[in-house]
């Protein structure tokens, strides 16, 4: 199922305004890459605000690099928003941009772009920070990975019935074949009595070489000696 589905309008309309307010921010009031004033989209993994023009140059990296979002006509799920809440411009640049000389020209800008997230130019060689994020109640709240919830997921046709099936056959075949326990005294301990191959048709002790002799050997009297005359174009010539 689509998840961007499962976001209702009430609380679509409630990140729009998250976006709008974190949009008034100092640090987000330019763009990332071009500071040109008023960015309307943004690269939900790398946590910035773009503009327009800055923002085909991401989708031209490809989604490895940048995913990009409008932040008012796309639908936005709650641990994205919560990840621009965490991160933002300043942040981000703080990390992208670490040894970038204070006085840079950014033109052409597909190039800087292209060597500040591709090629990694002025970012250190460690990796990037990243905060863990998720949605409890309605609230964007920043935890620990140990506390984020695993995604629940629906078992396909064959997951289901190894995962339900398969018990439910073993306990119905195990209760079938199990044979009664005798009582030997109040003493002893009762425990589960042993499985009973007489009691399952299905189930034979079985020797191999016994198994192997009987089924090779066949007796005089079960023999078929009927003799049927080869048929006239089994002797044609």
């Amino acid at each position: 199922m689509n998840e961007k589905a499962s976001v209702s309008k009430r609380l679509n309309a409630k990140h729009a305004k998250i976006l709008l307010d974190l949009l008034k921010q100092p640090g987000n009031k330019e763009c990332a890459d071009c500071r040109n004033k008023g960015p309307r989209w943004a690269s939900i993994n790398l946590g910035i605000f773009i503009c327009m023009q800055c923002s085909g140059i991401h989708r031209s990296l490809g989604v490895h690099i940048s995913k990009v979002r409008s932040t008012t006509l796309d639908t936005w799920l709650p641990d994205q928003v919560a990840f621009m809440q965490a991160m933002g411009n300043e942040k981000a640049n703080s990390y992208w941009e670490m040894d970038l000389p204070a006085v840079f020209y950014r033109s052409p800008i597909e190039t800087f772009i292209k060597a500040k997230y591709v090629s990694r130019r002025w970012a250190p060689t460690t990796p990037q920070p990243i905060p863990e994020i998720y949605e409890e109640n309605n609230s964007l709240t920043t935890l620990t990975r140990k506390e984020i919830p695993k995604r629940a997921r629906r078992y396909s046709l064959d997951e289901e019935f190894f995962i339900k099936g398969i018990p439910n056959i073993e306990a119905q075949t195990s209760s079938h074949c199990r044979a009664e326990s005798f009582d030997f005294g109040e003493s002893f301990e009762e425990s589960p009595s042993p499985v009973s191959f007489e009691a399952c048709p299905s189930i034979k002790n079985v020797d191999a070489g016994t198994d192997l002799f009987s089924l090779l050997y066949v007796s005089e009297e079960t023999q078929d000696r009927t003799v049927v005359p080869p048929s006239r174009w089994a002797t044609f010539e």
